[in-house]
């Protein structure tokens, strides 16, 4: 039951078509490609993004990922009528994105309105193997008569980002009559795209080629007989001026093409498909449950973290949308630090590492931001991408009621990114011990963000307060003293200076600064109610029933009824805030009071975030409350993958799918101590089987939960101590323990 590893649907739906189109992205982490139809419709978004390849429309406009030309889109005409689902009959459709191998296939038969019956075979793929190849083919059948088929494709260059161009043609040429290639420059970062692309057609058709409207396309021109075949395998190459080891794009590409050429489709699908088989047997889940959801949902966020991160280049991290779409404009996030990286941490910890280098390569722009703002230390971007400057817009859609546009906040006072960014650093090197990277690296970031708190704070009453901030709950702007904020500044700093001594790094001046905004800083309390007040005021703010707006959780359906004035003047939360804080610090505070405090803020959480329902999932695992847990997880695997036609529209919920992982994860409920791990599975009790491997300190152990059972098999790396239920054993190969009874012994074989 456990084989999926695919995503498919069983008819066309225009209404879906952009959901499907990033659901079934293509990627490799240099590349991404949506999933599109091959043929155009009007409302259709087309997508090809490249890592690091951004650009600013004018010089007041932030920095987006570029939507480069387009190589998959192909125009079928039958006997001088367009191919288009829009007409004629379909009689059968499948397509399915294939997890295990990186592919997408679409099968149809299509019936024209006199009754000629065709059979379309698509299939596509970006190769795992070589980050820089793309490939398609076409394949048409006659049913039952002769027709005439022309297709025309190319490189399509009148691609925009939502109507912005982004480049400029600087070279279109057509080598030997069969090697098509663009070269673009986008027009005020400078960067260089090289795209290659060639078409092996079925022999016996006449083809054309032909530049116009900033497109380079090879036509062709068929008789098919009835019950024979045409295809076309369409070869793709990209590189970019961030490939800086190639001096000569162009002599690179053309090459790589022809090479291409001669190899054809299903020789770089099978060595790509290779790739993919390498990483699903390192690295996948298995869940047994009734419900299918659980391993298809757990099945997509892997196949979407795998192609998500540029692991060839640590100059680059992940966007909020991946390379899925232009969502948020391509820009990373706390969202990358918080909810990507812990998958790499736990499974290629290198690649982790490589996301923080892409913040320390932009610490001299984080240092000057901090400084323009009247601030010491590091401030990082609450969105940042190509350069490492505050790339957050400075205004949000206008109001169509008022006319007015209001100004974004999250750039002005959503400083606990910086707070954010420190934790991902601790957390590397306490699962890692890499002390390479806290040397040259990962102290300069706990220093200056530290440097930041110290300067971010007020004096108030002999204390030291943060005012005028924005906690991850984004309905709640501009207050002072957001728990999780100052939790998390405090948790910077007192690592810092733990870690500065550690690594013998004396600096008087600065540790005593910091041992005084530990002593003085305010953080927020338990009440006389057990409640751990969100900020200064949330808690004296009035209540409203949010039933009806927790039923249409992920709309902001709130809006609707409410200015963003009146949300910042209620007790209404977008996502989890002090739920967040027990989440990243679980040990603050008794098991009572989260428990409490979890109760409470939830019933105020409309969850309109996609980062809200899988943390809520774990809190509540952790204080044994299965069912909720179990359903939490669920709805959060529907972010996506539910009936919501447009819930994917411009890309997919990166971060949620790294929270996916996350909940799945924490369903093991492993807690880490120096060179021991504890494992005590709160699986769901829907769940039969439960297999999941795991990295921590240079050893990598795949954890297995069935029949009672808890087996452990240690994969590489050192013995190492696990504790179960108090108990602590010596893995050293491997161990089956009886979770009833809590009888261990080591194995061979299971």
């Amino acid at each position: 039951m456990i084989k999926q590893l695919k995503l498919s649907e069983d008819y066309f739906d225009l209404k879906k078509i952009n959901k499907y189109a990033t659901l079934m992205t293509l990627g490799n982490g240099y590349m991404g490609v949506r999933g599109t139809q091959e043929e155009k419709y009007p409302s259709q978004k087309r997508g090809f993004y490249v890592a690091g390849i951004y650009n600013n429309a004018s010089i007041d406009e932030p920095e987006e990922l570029v939507n480069l030309p387009d190589v998959m889109g192909i125009e079928i005409e039958v006997d001088g009528e367009m191919f288009s689902h829009m007409s004629g009959k379909t009689i059968s459709y499948d397509r399915t994105l294939h997890l295990d191998q990186g592919e997408i296939t679409k099968d149809i038969v299509w019936e024209r309105e006199d009754g000629l019956r065709l059979h379309f075979s698509f299939r596509r793929m970006v190769a795992k193997h070589d980050l820089h190849v793309l490939a398609s083919k076409v394949t048409i059948i006659s049913l039952n008569r002769e027709a005439t088929i022309k297709t025309r494709t190319g490189i399509d260059g009148q691609q925009t980002n939502f109507g912005r161009q982004h480049l400029l043609e600087e070279h279109l040429q057509v080598h030997e009559e069969k090697y098509m290639q663009g070269i673009y420059k986008t027009t005020n970062s400078y960067q260089t795209i090289a795209l290659f692309t060639t078409c092996n057609y079925s022999k016996g058709c006449q083809v054309d080629f032909y530049a116009k409207n900033r497109q380079i396309l090879s036509e062709s021109t068929t008789l098919l007989k009835e019950k024979k075949s045409f295809s076309i395998e369409k070869l793709s190459a990209i590189y970019t001026s961030i490939d800086s080891e190639l001096d000569q794009l162009g002599d690179v590409g053309l090459s790589k093409v022809k090479e291409l050429s001669q190899k054809g489709y299903n020789h770089v699908l099978h060595l790509s498909e290779a790739k993919w088989k390498e990483y699903w047997e390192d690295s996948r889940i298995e869940i047994g449950s009734p419900n299918l959801m659980d391993q298809q949902a757990i099945d997509f966020a892997l196949y979407h973290l795998e192609i998500m991160v540029p692991k060839h280049n640590n100059n680059l991290s992940v966007a909020a949308k991946a390379l899925t779409g232009e969502g948020y404009k391509g820009h990373v996030f706390w969202d990358t630090e918080v909810f990507i990286m812990p998958y790499y941490l736990y499974n290629e910890p290198h690649v982790a590492k490589q996301l923080l280098q892409y913040r320390y390569k932009r610490l001299p722009q984080a240092l000057e931001r901090a400084k323009e703002n009247g601030y010491e230390g590091a401030q990082f971007p609450w969105e940042s991408a190509r350069t490492g400057m505050e790339e957050t817009p400075t205004y949000a859609a206008i109001n169509i009621k008022t006319g007015k546009r209001q100004k974004v906040a999250s750039a002005l006072s959503e400083h606990h990114i910086v707070a954010d960014i420190a934790y991902a650093v601790i957390q590397y090197y306490n699962v890692t011990q890499d002390q390479e990277f806290m040397l040259n690296e990962g102290l300069k970031m706990l220093k200056e963000t530290s440097k930041f708190w110290l300067s971010r704070t007020s004096e108030r009453n002999g204390q030291l307060h943060i005012l005028n901030v924005i906690g991850p709950d984004e309905y709640t702007e501009f207050v002072d003293n957001n728990a999780y904020t100052n939790y998390m500044a405090h948790y910077t700093v007192e690592r810092t200076l733990h870690y500065m001594e550690v690594f013998n790094f004396v600096e008087e001046a600065f540790q005593t600064k910091a041992k005084e905004f530990l002593n003085r800083l305010y953080l927020p309390k338990v009440n006389s109610n057990d409640l751990i007040p969100q900020d200064d005021t949330f808690l004296q703010k009035p209540v409203i029933d949010l039933k009806k707006y927790k039923a249409k959780q992920g709309s902001q359906s709130i809006l609707l009824d409410y200015s963003r004035d009146e949300v910042n003047d209620m007790q209404i939360l977008k996502q989890a805030d002090v739920v967040m804080l027990f989440y990243l610090l679980p040990h603050l505070f008794s098991e009572e009071v989260v428990q409490k405090n979890f109760t409470y803020y939830e019933d105020k959480t409309i969850h309109d975030s996609s980062l809200s329902k899988a943390i809520h999932s774990i809190l509540a695992m952790r204080f044994e409350e299965k069912d909720m847990a179990y359903k939490l997880f669920q709805e959060a695997c529907l972010i996506d993958l539910g009936s919501n036609p447009h819930s994917s529209d411009e890309g997919i919920h990166a971060a949620s799918l790294g929270s996916i992982w996350l909940a799945v994860f924490s369903f093991l409920n492993v807690s880490f101590k120096n060179e021991r791990i504890s494992i005590q599975p709160k699986i769901p009790k829907e769940w039969t089987y439960f297999k999941c491997p795991l990295y921590y300190r240079g050893r990598k152990i795949v954890v297995t939960v069935e029949a009672g059972k808890l087996f452990i098999q240690k994969i590489k790396g050192e013995a190492i101590f696990i504790e179960v239920s108090s108990k602590s054993y010596h893995l050293i190969d491997r161990l089956q323990i009886d979770l009833t009874s809590n009888l261990a012994f080591e194995r061979k074989r299971f």
